[in-house]
């Protein structure tokens, strides 16, 4: 005897070799034995063998018509065999039976399971919503095949360009434009990436790497609400003092400035300024929950995204021409052995008498001009002149900062590799398009305006760290434990050494307007300022803090993802620099194997025929195609420039943290679609 019968969902038959009452040992034609329980057993056969009854029933299945079932099945709750007999005739055979058996449990939507053989009608209703359902997916089947075909014949549709980047980069795996991707990937056997491009679907290099930028940052866009910023009307008493600031031209959010009192007196007072937005910016604000959700001002050729709204910028920054409120570090020096003899901290309105720029002064500003009174350059510009007295004696006191660090150090800062400006000729601040020209300049690290005012800021910030740490008050530290390979700067709540910087502690708080840590800081110094020794029961932040703990996470994340941003993006605008100045080589050093630095832009990269060669050694490097996509390009060693030497100790490529401001290497631009045989993955070169 032989039984048809169902599991998990499938319908099999099989000889019976034993039956019991409740279950049976069935053996199936591939020779395979399986207890079926007597529910499953649906029917029960001497002849036709199973195989060809499943095969007799799947026909007669295929030539039922459902709407005539539909027509035939009574109201009620019915068994498969009856509705056969209905439909063939009194006397349906076997395979009829199991054929209908069949077509009822594939079309759910008009047949309800009801288990043991057993199925009821589905409502009308419910049939025709099942039916628009079938018909749509068919018809998004249809157009997934059409995207398809037009993706591997190089056409992008316009669906898939409007959804481009999430695509890319964060799919909904069920869109039927993700899906098309991924079938064309697949016919094409080529990577999304590269398929895409083939299709046009990437028009500007630029807006693919900013358009991802926004999709993995800022998904609701970079605008800001619209607020008011709170003016600060405490009755603050006015520094004695004229201070200036020393930005690039293009900063608009001058968070510091610098003044010096008692020169020639032999006791002088260093001042170092900061804008005070947290005197009226309060944590839980609107403006607090701005800074906080953005953290930092994200920074890029010729473009920023700033962490607050310019209009709450322009109210707290410090602009020339104006008191402004501002927290000062007043330092108390011996003017003639600039030994730190004290420190006060005051809340008060700082008259800003100047704005120096670093690109229009750092040709006049030089050390020569700095040390010797009687060196002087044609129509020096103003206020330079009346300001040497102060800035040759910051000079002096940024070089004797800088020494006394390296000494804890343990080993000098060195500054042998420049930093780069980026200027963009036609965008003017505005949001790049790609297209215009970039403009590449050196400033090299360490030139004396770029060393008065990081030396100030790293003094401002380990004063103010270690005084909060004497007070109890918690603050966002940032530390290092020495300066072994691999040992990096970590942030955190307590006042740990910073061996990097060669201070005992060291806390962001002059850049509030910028960065959100500072901006934390600045209300925790601002407590110390107000209250003093229990400023620890009145700071907005308690030790062990868990909301600390959480900004430290976020800020940590958001800081790494914008800092790699800016690398892409100072990688991109180099690539475009060498295309649009039509560079093929560059004179490069080897750093380590097989990769190089250009010694005049900012660009490392792979090369071949440097086998061989030590590190450091001067090379001539032709270069190859540049992906502008991948921000991938490499080189080809064709002629060593020097002459073989001893390789050097490395000291000069070591990588260190020496004031306010760290750069991360570029991100990497990959690719994803899972599904897809051939996912693309390329990775930018980063510096050490």
């Amino acid at each position: 005897m032989f039984v048809l019968f169902e599991e998990a969902g499938k319908f099999m038959a099989g000889r019976v070799l034993s039956e019991a009452e409740s279950s049976a040992q069935v053996e199936l034609d591939s020779g395979k034995r399986v207890k079926v329980k007597g529910v499953n057993i649906l029917l029960k056969f001497e002849k036709p063998s199973p195989a060809e009854l499943m095969l007799s029933a799947q026909n007669q299945a295929q030539g039922i018509e459902l709407e005539m079932a539909y027509e035939f099945a009574p109201e009620e709750e019915f068994g498969f065999a009856d509705l056969a007999r209905d439909y063939f005739s009194a006397h349906a055979s076997l395979a009829e039976q199991a054929g209908m058996l069949f077509k009822l449990f594939e079309a759910p939507h008009y047949f309800r399971r009801a288990g043991k053989g057993r199925f009821k009608k589905a409502p009308a209703d419910i049939i025709a919503q099942a039916l628009a359902a079938i018909e749509k997916k068919r018809l998004v089947a249809e157009q997934i095949d059409q995207w398809a075909d037009a993706l591997g014949h190089g056409t992008c549709p316009e669906p898939i360009k409007e959804q481009l980047y999430k695509i890319l980069f964060k799919p909904d795996k069920n869109a039927p434009e993700y899906k098309a991707v991924v079938e064309a990937s697949r016919a094409t056997h080529t990577a999304p990436l590269e398929l895409l491009q083939k299709a046009g679907a990437l028009a500007s290099p630029y807006q693919f790497h900013w358009k991802r930028f926004l999709l993995e940052n800022f998904p609701k866009g970079t605008g800001f609400p619209a607020l008011t910023a709170p003016a600060i009307a405490d009755e603050l008493p006015i520094a004695t003092v004229q201070a200036f600031s020393i930005d690039d031209s293009q900063t608009t959010e001058i968070d510091d400035a610098l003044s010096l009192q008692g020169l020639g007196s032999g006791t002088v007072i260093a001042g170092i300024h900061i804008a005070a937005p947290g005197l009226v910016v309060q944590p839980g604000s609107a403006i607090d929950m701005l800074g906080r959700a953005r953290l930092s001002t994200v920074y890029m050729p010729g473009y920023k995204v700033t962490m607050l709204p310019d209009d709450v910028v322009q109210t707290y920054t410090l602009q020339a021409g104006r008191d402004c409120p501002a927290m000062s570090l007043y330092v108390t020096l011996d003017e003639a052995t600039l030994e730190i003899r004290g420190s006060e901290t005051k809340i008060e309105r700082v008259p800003i008498a100047h704005n120096l720029r670093h690109d229009q002064l750092d040709a006049v500003v030089t050390e020569p001009w700095l040390l010797d009174p009687t060196f002087n350059h044609e129509n020096e510009p103003s206020p330079l002149p009346q300001l040497r007295e102060q800035l040759s004696f910051l000079y002096r006191l940024a070089k004797d900062l800088k020494g006394k660090r390296e000494v804890v150090r343990g080993k000098p800062e060195t500054f042998n590799r420049p930093d780069y400006n980026f200027r963009l000729a036609e965008n003017q601040g505005q949001e790049p398009e790609g297209s215009e020209t970039v403009q590449i300049s050196v400033r090299q690290r360490g030139a004396p305006l770029d060393l008065i005012v990081a030396e100030a800021m790293i003094l401002a910030n380990s004063t103010w760290g270690s005084w909060m740490a004497e007070l109890g008050v918690p603050g966002i530290y940032r530390s290092q434990a020495s300066l072994a390979p691999g040992v990096k700067v970590r942030m955190g709540t307590k006042a740990l050494p910073h061996a990097g910087i060669g201070v005992k502690s060291y806390a962001w708080s002059t850049s509030p307007l910028r960065r959100y840590t500072d901006l934390v800081n600045q209300w925790q110094i601002m407590a110390c300022a107000k209250h003093g020794k229990t400023a620890a029961l009145v700071a907005p932040f308690k030790p062990k803090d868990a909301e600390l703990f959480g900004i430290i996470s976020a800020f940590d994340t958001a800081y790494s993802a914008y800092n790699g941003y800016q690398g892409a993006m100072e990688r991109f605008w180099t690539l475009r620099y060498l295309q649009q100045n039509a560079i093929t080589e560059v004179l490069a050093t080897l750093f380590k194997e097989n990769m190089v630095r250009a010694d005049d832009v900012p660009l490392v990269l792979p090369v071949m025929g440097a086998q061989g060669l030590p590190r450091n050694a001067k090379v001539r490097v032709k270069l190859g195609e540049i992906d502008l996509i991948t921000l991938d390009i490499h080189g080809t060693v064709v002629e060593r420039l020097d002459t073989p030497a001893a390789p050097a100790d490395g000291a000069a490529d070591e990588a260190e943290e020496t004031d306010e401001d760290e750069v991360a290497g570029p991100i990497a631009i990959a690719v994803d679609v899972s599904e897809s045989p051939q996912s693309g993955s390329n990775s930018p070169t980063a510096e050490p």
